[in-house]
């Protein structure tokens, strides 16, 4: 099911969108556009960061039991291209969903370029019902 923000969300007004979700895969998407730019005309890394831990987390937090839920412990990300035509795409898989600690990968490609723009592994400590 996905699962995408409300209408008024600020992810939504940044042009977060989703793609395709399931168990082991989640891919979202985020637009390149001038006001999300930096100098250069390229989304700002910031932003891809953001993308990178959006697609991960959730797709971690379907991994825990019920009342469960996901905080990102570690997140590293490789920059390796810029993000100038876009949209930038995010696809996220598990490396290893264990009881206390989740690890995930996350690929990010310029979509119209076809071309990889990041690389991240991130991990997401599982916290217990409050």
């Amino acid at each position: 099911m996905l699962t995408e923000p409300a209408p008024s969300h600020l992810l939504r007004l940044m042009g977060f969108r989703d793609v395709e979700e399931n168990d082991e895969r989640l891919v979202i998407e985020m637009d390149n556009r001038p006001d999300l730019a930096n100098t250069r005309g390229a989304l700002q890394g910031g932003l891809i960061a953001t993308l990178i831990d959006i697609a991960a987390g959730r797709l971690a937090g379907r991994h825990v039991g019920p009342g469960q839920d996901v905080t990102t412990a570690d997140m590293t990300v490789h920059y390796l291209a810029p993000v100038v035509d876009g949209p930038a795409r995010a696809e996220a898989t598990i490396v290893r969903a264990g009881r206390r600690l989740i690890v995930t990968a996350v690929d990010v490609t310029d979509a119209a370029r076809d071309r990889p723009a990041a690389r991240a592994t991130l991990s997401f400590a599982v916290l217990d019902p409050r």
